[in-house]
């Protein structure tokens, strides 16, 4: 029998406080655990609702830390459950609260703290939070075994990079907590970065609804084709509709790791001494931009 890795995206809306996400996302994780979850995916920000208060002290008072009863209910459901949570926050930080995803495993360790490293500085809201400084890997204990398990953070996706690292760090699956209209391009780039680097990714959204999204959460295996008869495959494995409820992803594991032994994406043929312009500082028109922060 194949292993497999089973994610449930919590396609969610939020309440109206910390203790209503609290109770909502608690009672959902025991769902996809009854529906044969590995791991339970929140969107992004689940304490907030993504809600980014506009005042300072409004901001900080919303923030929870990474000990928080809030975090630590779910770290201890984890190991109730015995099913890995990436659990979504409004995290503490200095000199100011970050975009968080902590992920416990079935044990109720935290194996993956990631903070927001594109985060929107477009946006007003977003701009005054502390943005990550890197992107990291973990290896996950799952009943079928260990995977390695990364993860970006909504406008994370919009850069090449981000999945591009995440590859190179040797992650199988990229965890993807999301807020914001799921549309035909943005549904193509997610597909376009799992094709490239040759990884799953699992993408959770809000669903209609939220205030400026839609649903789509989706999930992609990397996968180009297979040895089928017509040597097609499509690498959608799930594509939710825009309600509310949780979405059940089997990524064919066994199956995506014999197609990373052998085709030719990923970090098979580059040629990376030639990429120097790529970590370059310098922007030219027409982007600059004179709310951009390094």
């Amino acid at each position: 029998m194949k292993n497999s890795l089973k994610v449930a995206l919590l396609q969610l809306l939020p309440g109206n406080s910390l203790q209503e996400n609290a109770d909502k996302g608690m009672e959902a994780c025991r769902k996809a655990k009854a529906a044969g979850a590995d791991i339970a995916l929140f969107p992004e920000m689940w304490s907030t609702g993504y809600d980014i208060p506009k005042t300072t002290e409004a901001l900080e008072s919303a923030a929870v830390r990474a000990d928080s009863p809030f975090i630590r209910q779910f770290a201890k459901l984890a190991s109730e459950l015995n099913m890995a949570i990436g659990v979504t926050a409004l995290e503490a930080y200095d000199p100011s609260p970050r975009n968080t995803l902590f992920l416990f495993d079935r044990f109720g360790s935290l194996v993956l703290r990631y903070a927001k490293v594109h985060t929107c500085d477009f946006s007003e809201e977003e701009r005054v939070l502390t943005p990550g400084d890197d992107f990291y890997v973990a290896d996950l204990d799952t009943q079928g075994g260990s995977v390695k398990i990364g993860a970006m953070i909504c406008y994370d996706r919009e850069q090449p990079e981000s999945a591009r690292i995440l590859m190179l760090k040797g992650a199988e699956i990229i965890l993807v907590p999301n807020a914001c209209p799921m549309e035909i391009n943005r549904l193509s780039q997610l597909r376009a970065r799992a094709y490239e680097n040759m990884v799953g990714i699992a993408t959770v959204n809000y669903p209609a609804g939220h205030p400026d999204c839609n649903g789509h959460s989706t999930a992609f295996d990397g996968m180009a084709y297979m040895p089928n008869e017509d040597g097609s495959h499509d690498s959608l494995i799930i594509e939710a509709g825009q309600r509310e409820g949780i979405y059940l992803a089997d990524f064919p594991i066994d199956d995506i790791r014999d197609y990373r032994r052998r085709e030719i994406h990923g970090n098979a043929y580059r040629h990376p001494r030639k990429y120097g312009m790529l970590v370059s500082e310098e922007k030219r028109e027409p982007f600059i931009r004179p709310d951009y922060r390094p």
